[in-house]
């Protein structure tokens, strides 16, 4: 569930961890299907549950076909 929704795109984009390198690779494989799966994160603005709007740094992950999943906020940003 998400606790926040993202405002606009997400920027500074990165991949840090393909396949095998994904702690939750057998899980994302069950719950969504097979394909490539990256860990990604980058830089959005995102509405909290309170309606304040910040800066934050946040993760998810992505396979092509699938899409992207399971946002999370790892940190927010001045």
């Amino acid at each position: 569930m998400l606790d926040f929704s993202i405002i606009g795109d997400i920027t500074k984009i990165e991949t840090f961890a393909i396949g095998r390198k994904i702690r939750e690779l057998a899980r994302l494989r069950k719950q969504y299907g097979r394909d490539r799966w990256r860990k990604r994160k980058g830089i959005a603005r995102v509405r909290l549950a309170d309606g304040t709007v910040r800066m934050a740094e946040i993760h998810w992950y992505e396979a092509s076909g699938i899409g992207k999943k399971e946002f999370k906020i790892k940190r927010y940003l001045p």
